[in-house]
């Protein structure tokens, strides 16, 4: 189980629902704080500082999807919705205002508690390594490269080898030649044209950011981060 401090919050009005997750969260060894209506669980949050929140969405007072729109800024930890509706839209606004999981009802409460504990297990592993740079962001455990309202980038497993690489090394000029030994793959070109190719992809893709990845004339490239880049 988790190491952190702190209770997992449950927000369900139904009774019955409420008292059985409350039950089996305990016998699983968590700390559990109980809301049953959106304006305790705003509250509740506030005052309990929870490690992770269940939540059902039609709640009295203030609904599940006006919870998520205030905890996405305010709360910040990891919300897995746990609601008898199952319909599309339901879901994809749900992930769209910043919940981590979702459950229909019903339920088995095992995979209840699975799914608590694969998501702090996730966060026990420390932050995640991620450079930002101008619009763009690149989550280098995740492999994944945001843009500013794009979203998630389109790369090729090979361009954003090299993006890493590159991205790793600020400051330093990189030949050609070990761009393409150490982003590419033994059995795939790695000729001057093809990192070529890969860094002008990449610097498309990126936009304005591209502007980062430096040519150094005579000897290839280099990634530069602007001062105060983490």
């Amino acid at each position: 189980m988790s190491l952190r401090s702190g209770p997992i919050l449950v927000v369900e009005d139904d009774p019955p629902i409420a008292s059985g997750i409350v039950r089996g969260l305990k016998l699983a060894g968590f700390e559990v704080s109980l809301a049953t209506d959106g304006r305790l669980a705003l509250e509740a949050a506030e005052r309990e500082k929870p490690v992770l929140v269940v939540l059902d969405l039609n709640l009295p007072e203030v609904d599940g999807f006006e919870l998520l729109e205030t905890w996405r800024t305010q709360l910040r930890v990891p919300v897995i919705v746990l609601t008898a509706r199952q319909e599309l839209e339901a879901r994809l606004r749900s992930f769209g205002l910043g919940a981590v999981d979702y459950l229909a009802k019903p339920f088995w409460m095992e995979e209840l508690v699975a799914r608590i504990r694969a998501r702090l297990h996730l966060m026990d592993e420390g932050p995640r390594r991620v450079l930002r740079w101008d619009d763009v962001s690149l989550d280098l455990d995740a492999r994944v490269v945001s843009r500013e309202g794009m979203g998630s980038l389109a790369f090729t497993r090979h361009e954003l080898d090299v993006l890493v690489y590159l991205a790793e090394r600020p400051g330093r000029a990189l030949t050609r030649e070990q761009i393409g030994n150490h982003a590419l793959p033994a059995n795939e070109e790695r000729d001057e044209r093809t990192v070529d190719s890969h860094i002008a992809r990449i610097r498309k893709k990126l936009g304005p950011a591209g502007a980062r990845i430096k040519t150094a004339w005579g000897i290839g490239y280099r990634f530069e981060l602007p001062e105060g880049s983490a």
